[in-house]
């Protein structure tokens, strides 16, 4: 079962609070498969080109790769758990789930912020490794 994630007039900010988080476990389980897909894009350009060949890079990215599929299982166990908001009957049921949203927000954002270094560190190494070659 999928929450409804249309806001409507009558829709207390609660709801709204839930369906907002429900658009953005979306956005975030979608991006951490185009990650996925990114990082086996970098560890192949690492293997082919001996340019770019930096064991130490080339394991960061096969361990953020690992990371990366650990937190897509957990956001997709998470989005699973998430039909049962539709039975909180009490405030603090409906606390519960937005504190946990809240805690993989930052998990999430981590996550990212490591991902978004390393892979520049990987770009101003290859822009370096072109410049010195030429």
């Amino acid at each position: 079962m999928e929450l409804n994630t249309e806001i409507y007039e009558h829709d207390n900010d609660v709801d709204v609070t839930h369906k907002i988080n429900t658009i953005e476990l979306d956005n975030w389980v979608n991006h951490l498969k185009y990650i996925e897909k990114e990082v086996n894009n970098l560890v192949n350009m690492c293997t082919i080109n001996e340019k770019l060949e930096d064991k130490n890079v080339l394991q960061r990215f096969q361990k953020k790769k690992v990371e990366n599929n650990s937190l897509l299982r957990a956001l997709l166990n998470y989005s699973n758990s998430r039909v049962d908001i539709a039975e909180c009957e009490d405030m603090n049921c409906d606390m519960t789930f937005i504190k946990e949203h809240e805690a993989y927000r930052k998990s999430y954002l981590y996550h990212l912020d490591k991902y978004r270094r390393l892979k520049d560190e990987f770009f101003d190494k290859v822009q370096g490794s072109f410049t010195l070659k030429n």
